[in-house]
């Protein structure tokens, strides 16, 4: 994905498309993407009736410049046929299916998308939360140029791990640090996921911060009180927009020899993560226009 490309994706917000004042509210929340959630957050006595609301919504216009991606129940669910048909004729920007584990699957999800209508903007993201989906990371972010985002699923592989919840997310980090290095071998976005203990802001700071050190695009939240430090924790801080500027000048203004700025040397490399971050500033200050 080139810099002109670029979409924030810092706030990547679950709504249940169950509650119709949910759905509500998200037209005012100020978070990046909103998934309407036809999986976890919805009994099964109302994912009929979720299903045709989360299309209505993406349908709607009412939304502004968020992106819009509905998630349907998994592969082999009994809801997820009809999921896939009416979340491909609303066209929403993303399609997400829970617990993606192969190419295969990938090219099986495509395949239905295609066959449903969906248009050439609906874009197919997987979550990856499985220990195979793990293993298979690289696969199945290269299976088809449909496919163009991760979203990690830590609560799901935590369980699947026997692991446990800990600050740092230590039993993860291998995981987390493979669906990465996939994600970016296949040039794709890549969320992280949620963090559980809404009340505690000190721990979701810095869980936000690990995940931007780490490289992620941003984060799946739970709450609309998570959205406003998901924005500000993946955006360039003024220092950094500041320091981009600097070091893309000293590069530009160099006749040749070793170029420094900051007392740091300055070559290629950073000089396209400079651009990258003023990209994303550029991008983030659109969005809000």
């Amino acid at each position: 994905m080139s810099n002109a490309d670029f979409r924030p994706r810092r706030s990547v917000l679950y709504m249940p498309s169950s509650n119709e004042r949910a759905l509500e509210k998200a037209k005012t929340i100020a978070a990046d993407g909103i998934i309407f959630d036809l999986e976890d957050a919805v009994a099964p006595d109302a994912k009929p009736e979720a299903r045709v609301a989360a299309a209505a919504a993406v349908q709607s216009g009412e939304y502004g410049r968020r992106e819009l991606i509905i998630r349907v129940n998994g592969i082999g669910t009994e809801w997820h046929d009809e999921d896939i048909a009416v979340a491909a004729k609303a066209g929403p920007d993303v399609v997400l299916v829970p617990k993606v584990n192969s190419a295969e699957e990938v090219l099986a999800l495509v395949a239905s998308l295609e066959a449903a209508g969906a248009p050439e903007k609906t874009k197919l993201w997987a979550m990856v939360e499985t220990p195979i989906g793990m293993l298979n990371a690289l696969s199945i972010a290269t299976a088809s140029p449909r496919l163009t985002g991760f979203v990690m699923g830590t609560n799901d592989l935590v369980k699947e791990l026997y692991a446990e919840h800990v600050p740092g997310r230590q039993p993860v980090i291998t995981g987390l640090g493979l669906a990465l290095l996939a994600a970016r071998a296949a040039g794709i976005v890549i969320i992280d996921g949620v963090y559980n203990d809404v009340k505690n802001a000190e721990g979701f700071a810095a869980e936000v911060e690990q995940g931007r050190q780490m490289g992620f695009d941003g984060k799946t939240l739970i709450h609309p009180g998570q959205v406003e430090p998901a924005n500000s924790g993946f955006a360039p801080s003024e220092q950094a927009i500041e320091d981009a500027k600097g070091l893309i000048e000293a590069f530009e203004a160099s006749t040749g020899g070793v170029v420094t700025y900051n007392n740091r040397m300055v070559e290629n490399l950073h000089v396209e993560s400079a651009k990258r971050t003023l990209a994303i500033a550029e991008a983030i200050e659109a969005l809000q226009a």
